[in-house]
């Protein structure tokens, strides 16, 4: 899988590819990320990249020279891959959309400053525009990264665990599971019997229980997409009925 990363700042995101999933990644081969400062593609002497907006208003908009000979450049006219504008305006990022992404064998970021980005860089470079969530930030780096991290998780071999990524809160549709590791009792706190006991049938039930009692609580609105099967709909509705058993009366 290969990345090319466009930005005014490549130098935000070099560190968080030099540790952990991400660098084994990269050193196995199995992960390519390309960082590409857009202020090198500049002519002008004093390499701008960013201009005061049509119309007026306050902030600065970046350049459209300078995007589109980056991305031309690395990745030819048209580019080789889908560009995605990292954008607040851009579709909301999930566990489904990294999975969709993680099927290209290549991708290129585009990451914002400032105001924005010349609409004509979103109208005839840009193929897609991906948002992180309904806040602001400052730039375009650390979404960047969020997708580099998250789309890597999904690569073969990337993982120690094999089924790590399918384990993962949100790739089931559900949130995960409680975790529990040594000591046994810590505090006077226990961990639960049926993890301690062996049998790997009681433990994947108690896991998929406690995933749906999780997801029940904190995110319901998961469950109306979740695959759910005939057990699971009877282990909610016993958590519905138990919540209303236990609702004052009037």
């Amino acid at each position: 899988m290969r990345f090319d990363v466009f930005s005014l700042f490549p130098a935000v995101i070099r560190p968080y590819l030099e540790i952990s999933i991400l660098q084994r990644a990269i050193e196995k081969g199995l992960l390519e990320v390309h960082l590409h400062d857009i202020r090198s593609f500049t002519t002008d002497r004093h390499h701008i990249t960013d201009d005061a907006p049509f119309g007026g208003g306050g902030g600065m908009v970046m350049k459209p020279e300078p995007i589109f000979t980056a991305v031309e450049s690395v990745l030819g006219s048209p580019p080789a891959c889908p560009v995605i504008l990292l954008t607040p305006q851009g579709r909301t990022y999930t566990q489904q959309v990294a999975a969709e992404l993680a099927a290209y064998p290549h991708l290129a970021l585009l990451c914002g400053r400032y105001e924005g980005i010349d609409e004509r860089v979103r109208e005839h470079l840009v193929t897609d525009e991906i948002s992180i969530g309904d806040y602001v930030l400052t730039g375009g780096e650390l979404p960047a990264l969020i997708l580099i991290d998250s789309i890597t998780r999904l690569i073969p071999g990337a993982l120690g665990d094999p089924d790590g990524a399918q384990d993962d809160s949100f790739a089931s549709g559900l949130l995960e599971y409680p975790h529990y590791t040594r000591p046994a009792e810590f505090r006077g706190w226990r961990v639960p019997e049926v993890l301690l006991s062996g049998n790997h049938a009681e433990i994947a039930r108690w896991r998929r229980q406690q995933a749906l009692l999780r997801t029940w609580k904190r995110r319901p609105d998961l469950l109306e997409k979740a695959d759910l099967s005939d057990s699971d709909r009877r282990f909610l509705a016993s958590l519905t009925d138990e919540k209303t058993d236990q609702s004052p009366s009037t």
